[in-house]
């Protein structure tokens, strides 16, 4: 072997393991910063979100960026506290009610009276924790020991919505300075494409945030209806949990389902039964007419892509890669549309030429009369 082709052989296994250390290095870096990039991920899902009325408002309104972004998030901040108020006032109303009733329903429990003991009187729970006692005491003070990781949890969870908030606020402020450098770097060619994806983006991603909330309230309150009428008790506690659970896609009725079925069966067969029927009809009127008459439109993706789509987000990511798995896989889709491989036109059929006309006499034509 000649000294150029041990060089080349050289040369290629340092490419290689230049890119694996690079590669090393950059997933090791992902890890490092995972919370920081979750943050601007989020942030940037509420910024594209955003940005469309910041857009009209500046538009027709007010001609200052800065103040036009200012009151899109104050009138956000305002419909989500007026949302918060609405749902929280009932859920501490129940809450109270759980704390005067809390002694009253641990003494029935435990004598196997009320709905709760009866419930644990059918299924040999009660004979569980009177054999056990001592062993669920213990576990019940464990339980009460990291408390430190609690609070520090809060703060953490704090400190990330202050910072997906600002983020958000600074995308959509700059977002029009950002748009303009990508498309002077792009160039006339690239430049209308790529404010068609970006407006594609924003309505995928608009179309899913308003949908899905707008489905999680139809869902609360329809849960909340029924639990009522059939004398559940902390309807309105257990229907918030319901519309929270139903913002996950596909899985989240089908938990909340669970819940509300089991308060149902603990106020009495009747209640869990018609609780449990409802959330059957229910499931297939969302899935059936609910999703595709709001979703549809939004998103444009079958149901076996946003099955996939939220199990391996899920897998990934939890919660937060469940919720926004539906907009990501539609932005992939998107950028696949545009950027991918296009199909080649097929051959277009070889029509055979037609024979030409003889050539006309040169012969003057003869007058008849």
């Amino acid at each position: 072997m000649s000294n150029a082709d041990d060089r080349a052989t050289a040369r290629r296994t340092l490419v290689v393991i230049g890119l694996v250390l690079a590669t090393a290095l950059a997933l090791a870096f992902v890890y490092a910063t995972r919370r920081v990039l979750v943050w601007a991920v989020v942030a940037a899902f509420f910024a594209v979100a955003l940005k469309p009325a910041v857009d009209r408002l500046q538009r027709r309104f007010v001609r200052h960026r800065a103040l036009a972004t200012l009151l899109v998030f104050l009138a956000a901040f305002v419909v989500l506290a007026v949302l918060a108020t609405v749902i929280l006032v009932p859920l501490l109303d129940e809450l109270g009610r759980f704390v005067e009733r809390g002694p009253d329903l641990l003494r029935d429990a435990r004598a196997g009276r009320g709905p709760v003991g009866a419930f644990l009187e059918r299924t040999g729970a009660r004979r569980y924790v009177s054999a056990h006692a001592d062993e669920l005491r213990a576990a019940g003070s464990r339980l009460r020991q990291p408390a430190v990781g609690v609070l520090r949890g809060v703060v953490e969870g704090v400190a990330g919505l202050v910072t997906v908030v600002v983020l958000a606020y600074l995308m959509v402020l700059e977002s029009p300075r950002i748009t303009g450098g990508v498309l002077a770097v792009a160039g006339d060619g690239q430049g209308e494409r790529l404010r068609r994806v970006g407006r594609e983006v924003s309505r995928t991603v608009t179309g899913y945030l308003t949908g899905n909330l707008v489905i999680s309230v139809i869902c609360g309150a329809l849960t909340f209806l029924v639990l009522s009428v059939t004398g559940v008790p902390f309807a309105a506690a257990i229907a918030l949990l319901v519309a929270v659970a139903d913002l996950v896609p596909l899985v989240g009725a089908t938990i909340g389902a669970v819940i509300a079925t089991g308060a149902g069966f603990l106020r009495s067969p009747t209640a869990g039964i018609v609780v449990l029927v409802f959330f059957v009809v229910y499931q297939q009127v969302e899935n059936h007419l609910l999703q595709p008459l709001i979703l549809a439109r939004a998103v444009r993706l079958n149901p076996l892509t946003v099955l996939l789509s939220v199990l391996l987000a899920a897998e990934l990511a939890g919660l937060l890669g469940a919720l926004l798995a539906i907009p990501a896989a539609g932005i992939a889709q998107i950028l696949l549309r545009e950027y991918g491989p296009r199909r080649a036109d097929p051959p277009r059929p070889v029509v055979p030429a037609r024979p030409a006309d003889p050539p006309r006499s040169a012969t003057p034509r003869r007058d008849l009369r």
